[in-house]
């Protein structure tokens, strides 16, 4: 392990296009049924939908989020709907499984997701087997990333040292929060931020793509 991350004793994993590529483009099929969901709803047009979708995201840092403020949905319905999709584009990434078993420590996944999805995205990459727990939305109260109590409540959750921690995620603001604990961060840069910030100076690493840095900070000196 590299001297500047000799500290790091909890790995922490964003789920989507995180530990795998945002080229896969799996969000994709939840963005539409999420757009599908609010047009029933709403009775508006997919045009519309996709307009309060955005607007949501921005505003409640999850689209579930806001429309539990604004329209009292059951979280349970909408993630069910949402997350009913195929997952074929996803394939087993074995230099990721590899290179995950090698890093020492605790390692957990951090999703705005729920659990039944995520585990059905893990058993897809072939990293079943590679994390100690998820958790997810649910564990988070639904108050999702990037909100303080969802950091708070992971560290709790695992009775973690946040200095001792390190946070890869793709959406560089929910890096923020994470940062003002304590943790160690890592943007996954790989086009998917939705919500881009001039501020960058919470990010101690900057990254396109999480197996070959893991490969690299691994690697013996």
């Amino acid at each position: 392990m590299i001297d500047r991350l000799s500290h790091v004793r909890n790995w922490i994993f964003d789920l989507d296009n995180t530990l795998y590529p945002a080229s896969a483009d799996l969000f994709a099929h939840i963005d539409r049924r999420m757009t599908a969901f609010i047009a029933e709803l709403l009775s508006v047009d997919l045009v519309q939908a996709h307009r309060i979708q955005k607007a949501y995201f921005i505003g409640h840092g999850t689209t579930l989020a806001g429309l539990m403020a604004e329209h009292q949905v059951d979280p349970h319905a909408f993630l069910a709907y949402v997350h009913d999709i195929e997952m074929d584009v996803l394939q087993a990434d074995a230099p990721l499984v590899a290179a995950l078993a090698r890093l020492p420590g605790r390692k957990l996944v951090f999703t705005n997701g729920d659990g039944p999805y995520a585990l059905k995205v893990l058993e897809r990459l072939g990293l079943g087997g590679s994390f100690e727990a998820v958790h997810d939305i649910h564990a988070m109260n639904l108050r999702p990333k990037p909100q303080p109590e969802a950091y708070a409540g992971l560290c709790a959750a695992f009775d973690l040292d946040p200095r001792e921690s390190l946070f890869v995620e793709d959406m560089a603001r929910n890096l923020k929060p994470a940062k003002a604990i304590g943790m160690t961060t890592v943007w996954v840069d790989n086009g998917s931020e939705q919500a881009p910030d001039a501020d960058r100076s919470y990010i101690d690493f900057h990254i396109h793509a999480l197996a070959p840095w893991l490969e690299q900070i691994l690697e013996t000196p």
